[in-house]
């Protein structure tokens, strides 16, 4: 294993314990970088298939939470981002039986505050998703190895998760499309000195 690798968890550790130090000195909040981050999902089709597609702009920043020492993510994905593999499959997604972008363009995620403790070999990331209109509670394991070492330049996180598409409205096609809906997240975030 490469050394950048092996030591790559305990300079991430050491960079998420003294992040709220660094922005209370610096100032610095977080910017999600739009075009270095994007939203990944997959879905089963007819029971054999996957389709993946993918949202190619997330926007919005990281803030300091209500606690000291608390961050608060929030996100925007817009709809039309999508990318498909198909033209038709992507018109079929922005339909009102799906994403309904006419009436929905945007899709929100505010996280819960949360501390770096929770993040130091990866943990769990709880918010709120909008989508279609309708918020509901999601959770996302985070991955914050794929970070870089311990300094205040761009950074990438993972975050996996699953969604029900009957929870946000999207009930049509059951019988060929799966109701679960994996939705993983490549952040890039980008430091910004007020």
């Amino acid at each position: 294993m490469p050394a950048l690798q092996r030591h790559a968890p305990r300079h991430m550790a050491l960079f998420l314990l003294l992040l709220p130090l660094l922005a209370a000195a610096t100032g610095t909040e977080y910017r999600i970088d739009p075009v270095n981050s994007e939203a990944m999902f997959h879905v089963r089709v007819f029971w054999v298939d996957n389709v993946s597609g993918e949202f190619t702009h997330v926007d919005g920043d990281v803030e300091q939470g209500p606690g000291s020492g608390d961050w608060v993510v929030n996100a925007t994905i817009p709809v039309a981002s999508v990318a498909m593999p198909s033209t038709r499959m992507r018109r079929w997604l922005l339909a009102k039986a799906f994403f309904d972008v006419r009436h929905h363009p945007t899709i929100h995620f505010v996280s819960n505050p949360f501390a770096q403790a929770q993040l130091d070999h990866g943990g769990t990331l709880t918010g709120y998703l909008t989508l279609r209109g309708i918020t509901a509670p999601i959770q996302f394991a985070v991955e914050p190895v794929h970070c870089g070492g311990f300094t205040v330049t761009p950074c990438r996180i993972i975050l996996r998760g699953a969604l029900q598409r009957s929870t946000y409205g999207m009930t049509s096609d059951r019988l060929a499309v799966s109701d679960s809906v994996d939705l993983n997240l490549s952040i890039t975030l980008r430091p910004q000195t007020r």
